[in-house]
């Protein structure tokens, strides 16, 4: 008998050993230290050492990467996949809107809303479901109410990220089980993650520390499986992933005072890790760069630059010399310098004051460049906003005239 008890034994750790962990299934790894590593701190201006295979650090308003590692490497994302599939559900379907779930949404594995066949929720519900506990289910649910089925819904992924112009982005689910053509790289799903925050309705979803749901009418109290929601001070989201073939990911978005970034990690070990990386990683971002107004200083700059610079232009065979020097919009106010570095910014404008007629308006005439650290960072062109029309043969030949004994001057001295 005692025998038997241990061939049992051995037949269970064996059994679990080979068997596939689904999507975002991590309650068995508890995470007792958070506050532990939470107090660790990136002081010095020295990038972290990382477990995470990927990572990126984005802010969100320069689009600027503070910290890259392999971050346009492809690779599997998990249930990170879901930020697009919400995007895609919120883009094309009514909140409000009655879902009656499938056999197959219902008998989708991995991580689980819990939904039966026949079960009747709605998209915001669903979408809670989606995002909060990470439902492979509910993936699958939105994607047959969008779209029909499975394949046409990744084709809707697809053409999404194509006008977002990701190029090394691949959808094949709406849940992020591993599959060879499903892909992306941290700096594509930052990129994904910026423009999701940027609807409302997600941007609440993902910020939810826990919701209840109803299902059939009945209530369901949904937890958010992200550990750094509510235990890291200016996280607002976003979104948990694990896989065999991904590991653990994390994607984080974090605003303090006007720094507002984006942390990917992706690739890490165990969730400790990834935990670990990704405080470790915005730490090291919002206490080693400044966000410099960098708006304010191109605009005296440039105020400056036509003050003294206003009468220097020549406008060959033009009616006038008066050109009003425009510059192009500046994409952002705020721009992340590192602290050591806030003295080595330097703007520098390079325009071109002779010229020739006809000059159309917004014509370009040169550019203002903003470096730091001897690296350039903005370019902005610069234009005329009036015209310059040519003269006419009369009006040029009496300003030849005027003009004569200079042209003399000029021939014989």
């Amino acid at each position: 008998m005692k025998i038997y008890k241990i061939f049992i034994c051995l037949f269970f750790i064996i059994l679990l050993s080979f068997s596939p962990v689904l999507a975002d299934d991590e309650n068995f790894e508890y995470l007792s230290d958070l506050s532990t590593i939470q107090s660790s701190n990136s002081e010095n201006i020295t990038e972290p050492t990382i477990n995470s295979r990927a990572a990126i650090v984005y802010e969100r308003s320069s689009g600027k990467i503070l910290y890259g590692k392999e971050e346009n490497e492809k690779r599997k994302m998990a249930s990170t996949t879901k930020i697009m599939t919400a995007i895609v559900v919120l883009e094309n379907t009514n909140l409000d809107d009655i879902v009656t779930i499938s056999s197959k949404a219902a008998g989708t594995g991995g991580s689980r809303l819990g939904l039966h066949k026949d079960d009747k929720i709605s998209i915001q519900d669903l979408l809670y479901g989606l995002l909060l506990c990470s439902g492979n289910d509910a993936a699958v649910a939105l994607a047959e109410h969008v779209s029909g089925d499975l394949s046409n819904f990744a084709n809707m992924m697809n053409s999404k990220a194509t006008s977002l112009g990701l190029s090394s982005t691949h959808f094949v689910t709406p849940h992020g089980l591993d599959d060879d053509n499903h892909y992306t790289t941290a700096y594509e799903l930052a990129l994904i993650t910026n423009y999701a925050l940027k609807n409302d309705v997600f941007a609440n979803l993902v910020k939810t520390k826990t919701y209840t749901i109803s299902i059939n009418n009945h209530p369901k109290t949904l937890s958010n499986t992200n550990e750094l929601l509510g235990n890291l001070d200016g996280v607002y989201g976003v979104k948990t992933g694990f896989t065999n073939g991904a590991n653990r990911c994390l994607v984080t978005a974090v605003k303090r005072d006007n720094m507002d970034i984006i942390c990917i990690v992706l690739g890490a070990d165990t969730k400790k890790d990834r935990t670990k990386d990704s405080i470790n990683l915005i730490n090291y971002s919002f206490n080693n760069f400044k966000m410099v107004n960098i708006k304010e200083k191109i605009t005296n700059e440039f105020v400056n630059w036509k003050i003294c610079n206003s009468s220097s232009f020549r406008v060959e065979k033009g009616v006038s010399d008066s050109v009003d020097i425009i510059i192009q919009d500046i994409p952002y106010d705020f721009f992340p310098i590192k602290c050591n570095q806030t003295d080595d910014m330097s703007i520098y404008i390079y325009c071109n004051t002779e010229l020739t007629a006809p000059l159309p308006s917004g014509s370009t005439l040169g550019y203002l460049a903003v470096s730091v650290n001897n690296q350039t960072v903005l370019t902005l062109n610069l234009y005329n906003s009036n015209s310059i029309a040519l003269k006419s043969p009369p009006k040029f030949f009496n300003g030849f005239l005027k003009n004569y004994s200079y042209y003399l001057e000029s021939i014989f001295y």
